[in-house]
């Protein structure tokens, strides 16, 4: 199987609709505008690409179109993780066959109460024994109400296709005994752009950031800047990104950050029913947010 390099900055692709039908040209555009920084690579079909809310079909079109238009180097990360291990094996091999090059497998959460240390151990074990691509564990609890805990993370590093985590959570301790437990090898990616700094302090190789796909430039720039020493500047820039990350994240959530996406010159639209856009009150904020932080305009 391929080695995989899991560092750096990685955007969770958003999934641009029209008419309640995919909009791949409009996709494919927004991959061609942020082929030319340095993000490592993309992932679709997260939490922001509303893969709860596209079919099998839209997936494994979303997938190829990424592969089709990313350019060579870009890492493909695809979601495939479903409650079942066989779907999740089966999607993930389909995944894998229209171009991804790793699995971002999302904790199964609908029997939530049982999904304890021994449930989690067989289910990645399971699913990491049959793809044909690496696995990267996504750990995020304010969706699942789940939590991966650090002494399965540690056993599960051990899998030879078990590669890395993306913790969506601020539980800065969490991360960090996640670091301390987990093989040399296994890496840790930070899950919003608030703990970027901290978890590279920590000892996180990158992170999949909701921020860089509307800041790539200013994200990347926070993970070179630590890597080549410049830990102030860093800092700094790290500093920031807190609003903006807070307003398309935690305040406003997918349809905050598509429309901080058409206000910055990608395509974003409008989130898939039932979810819905952001009423005028909150455009309003959030415009004052981005126009505050300097990265609008007045």
């Amino acid at each position: 199987m391929k080695k995989i390099k899991l560092e750096g900055i990685f955007p969770p692709l958003t999934t641009p609709f029209e008419n309640d039908e995919l909009a791949l040209d409009k996709f494919g555009e927004n991959i061609n505008k942020l082929n030319s920084t340095n993000l490592s690579g993309y992932v679709v079909l997260g939490s922001n690409g509303e893969s709860c809310f596209l079919t099998r079909d839209e997936k494994l079109s979303l997938i190829s179109e990424t592969k089709k238009q990313a350019v060579k180097g870009k890492l493909i990360i695809a979601g495939t993780g479903l409650d079942s291990i066989k779907g999740t094996v089966s999607l993930t091999n389909d995944a894998a066959s229209v171009g991804a090059d790793a699995a971002l497998i999302l904790t199964p959460s609908f029997f939530k109460g049982r999904m304890k240390h021994e449930a989690l151990l067989e289910y990645f074990t399971s699913v990491a024994d049959k793809v044909n691509i690496p696995v990267i564990i996504y750990n995020v609890p304010k969706f699942t109400n789940v939590i991966i805990v650090p002494r399965t993370v540690k056993e599960l590093s051990k899998h030879k296709n078990i590669i890395g985590i993306k913790s969506s959570s601020t539980d800065i301790a969490y991360l960090g005994e996640v670091l301390n437990l987990v093989d040399k090898d296994f890496k840790v990616l930070a899950g919003t752009a608030s703990i970027l700094y901290a978890g590279l302090c920590l000892g996180a190789s990158g992170g999949i950031l909701a921020a860089a796909n509307i800041l790539p430039n200013e994200c990347v720039k926070v993970y070179e800047l630590y890597k080549s020493g410049n830990l102030d500047e860093s800092l700094s820039l790290q500093n920031n990104l807190l609003a903006v990350n807070k307003a398309i994240t935690a305040t406003f959530g997918v349809a905050g950050l598509k429309k901080a996406m058409d206000w910055l010159g990608y395509y974003g639209g409008i989130p898939r029913s039932p979810l819905q856009q952001l009423t005028k009150s909150e455009e309003e904020k959030l415009r004052h947010i981005l126009i505050e932080e300097n990265i609008l305009a007045n």
